[in-house]
């Protein structure tokens, strides 16, 4: 067909689009790969959420911190007001503009100071194993003070204990990091790597997890007994400072911690799990970190063999496979959902009772900001919140050269302002100080287990048991709330029981074995308040049981042996 002629042009379409292929074909092919490249760059800026552009038209001034407090706090008036750091702005580095970048360079280079620590092994009660890295502020500002490698008992420089993310140990750069900055401020820095991780075999059945707080819990009642002088001070990174917040929430004032901080927290497992599969570059964080809970699995692989599926690990493909496979198994938890209810930080932000600043970024690419419970930061007047715009996860480079780490050098800052102010917590201890067992725990299951101090335990045995004591508990007894009440009917069936088997003939050695009676009662209700507290009664319920059934025996056999001492007196007696 002759397209030639105008009219011919109008009849007929093809002829245009013969002429529009005719005119695209005189383009020069360099133009249309400077196209393409600007259409790639495009896309890889909005799908890397770059903000070069954007700070770049706010003259690379930064954007603002945001905080978030209670009107009323003290913390925020006397303390965090006069940090200057939590007032300016931040600007992240430009040519790292990029939450993604950030993140992904903190991993692979992050520039860290040279640092040599000074390990600790520390060995938890349950035969577990872990690794405490020491950075003096000797080893930083060269003062030659500790001679012997070590802290002296006396000594009343602070100590600030901290808490990795996932999969992290005291050789990840950020951590690096942080111990350089509080020790370059003058403090002592101990990083508590957590089980199985900086080299350290694990050496028991328990493994660490998002919620598991045992272990931070007895490292800082270890320290607080060793330093008695060194004020104490916690910051949590990552899963770290989520497990920071919920044992904050846990023992509430019950702390010997004088403050804390809480870098980059997932808050609420739940909705962190719903949004890293949610896009696609959030699921390129969750294979990557599955690939590094995949590789602390092989390390002690032995273990998760027997304990867990180790088929179903191999085959993991994202965080929730293995917590599937291995975290629900080990830890006993009913469902992925149910571990990550029971382990979100969020739940327990109401009861911190310790003066805690949170850290996070509006652009975190692992722990989203749909996560952070505004309302209860606000409610609570010992946390103040901030969060800035831009800086990634855990990242938050500054300067042109990226050599340091604005979160730092804000937590530096607000520890330096509140150690220094009247309101550093102090512990009020309650009867439950001994404790050291999670709620978590002691609601498994009411078996009871009975060390070598003379001590209390409890340990799961399953649901039938469960069952069983919920039925007799129904249909016999008549449990109560006050647990005075139960322990005074204890008392007073084991000491009807007691008279029944006690004769006229010996009311003197009577009078001794209830004497002995009672002390011994009265120890076994010390060790029985602290269950109670934790269970609602359901283990005191099985001691009832317990003292009952066995008493019998026991009184038969003082009977017997006082019978016998009383048939052969001692000279003293005759004479």
């Amino acid at each position: 067909m002759d397209c030639s002629s105008s009219s011919e042009l109008l009849e007929s379409p093809e002829c245009a689009y013969k002429l529009l292929f005719k005119a695209a074909s005189f383009i020069p092919k360099s133009h249309y790969a400077c196209f393409l490249l600007f259409s790639f760059i495009v896309y890889i800026y909005n799908f890397l959420d770059f903000h070069f552009f954007e700070d770049a038209f706010n003259g690379f001034r930064g954007s603002p911190v945001s905080l978030t407090y209670n009107p009323s706090s003290k913390i925020y008036q006397d303390v965090v007001s006069k940090c200057r750091i939590l007032h300016g702005r931040v600007l992240t580095t430009p040519w790292l503009s990029s939450p993604h970048i950030q993140t992904t360079f903190l991993n692979f280079f992050g520039r860290p100071p040279t640092v040599t620590y000074r390990r600790q092994l520390y060995h938890a009660t349950d035969g577990g194993t872990m690794a405490l890295d020491w950075l003096l502020k000797s080893d930083v500002l060269g003062d030659g003070r500790f001679k012997d490698n070590s802290i002296h008992k006396d000594d009343m420089t602070p100590i600030v204990i901290i808490i990795p993310g996932l999969t992290s140990d005291s050789t990840s750069p950020y951590l690096k990091h942080l111990a350089w900055g509080t020790a370059k401020s003058g403090w002592n820095a101990v990083i508590t790597n957590h089980r199985g991780l900086g080299g350290i075999s694990v050496t028991s059945d328990c493994f660490y997890n998002a919620g598991w707080t045992e272990d931070i819990r007895e490292v800082i009642h270890y320290l607080h007994r060793e330093y008695t002088r060194a004020p104490l001070f916690v910051i949590g990174t990552s899963i770290g400072a989520n497990i920071l917040v919920k044992f904050l929430g846990e023992d509430g004032e019950n702390i010997p911690i004088g403050g804390a901080v809480a870098i980059c927290s997932p808050w609420d497992l739940l909705i962190g799990d719903r949004f890293i599969s949610r896009k696609l570059v959030q699921k390129l964080y969750d294979r990557v970190l599955a690939i590094g809970l995949q590789g602390y699995a092989k390390l002690h692989e032995t273990h998760y063999t027997r304990l867990a599926n180790w088929e179903g690990i191999a085959k993991s493909r994202s965080i929730r496979d293995f917590d599937n496979h291995a975290t629900c198994l080990v830890g006993k938890y009913e469902t992925v959902d149910t571990f990550y209810r029971h382990c979100s930080s969020s739940s327990f932000v109401a009861n911190v009772s310790v003066p805690l600043l949170c850290i996070s970024a509006l652009d975190d690419p692992v722990c989203t900001k749909e996560a952070i419970p505004w309302d209860e930061c606000r409610v609570n007047k010992n946390i103040v919140l901030a969060t800035t715009k831009h800086g990634g996860h855990l990242a938050f480079f500054e300067g042109p050269t990226a050599s340091s780490l604005w979160w730092v050098r804000a937590t530096c800052e607000f520890l330096s302002i509140l150690s220094s102010s009247s309101h550093m917590h102090i512990q009020k201890k309650t009867k439950s100080t001994e404790t050291c067992g999670s709620s978590s725990s002691f609601n498994q299951g009411p078996y009871l287990n009975v060390t070598d101090d003379g001590m209390v335990a409890a340990a799961a045995v399953g649901k039938e048991l469960t069952s069983g004591v919920r039925k007799f508990q129904q249909t016999t007894l008549t449990t109560s709330d006050d647990s005075t009440s139960s322990e005074e009917e204890a008392i007073f069936v084991v000491n009807k029981e007691s008279k029944k088997k006690t004769t006229n003939n010996h009311r003197a050695t009577a009078k001794d074995n209830n004497t002995k009676q009672l002390e011994i009662l009265s120890r076994m209700r010390q060790h029985f308040d602290r269950l109670v507290r934790k269970n609602k009664g359901s283990l005191w319920l099985l001691a009832y049981i317990a003292v009952l059934s066995t008493w019998p025996l026991l009184g038969t056999a003082l009977h017997y042996i006082f019978k016998r001492k009383l048939k052969n007196p001692t000279p003293l007696l005759k004479s």
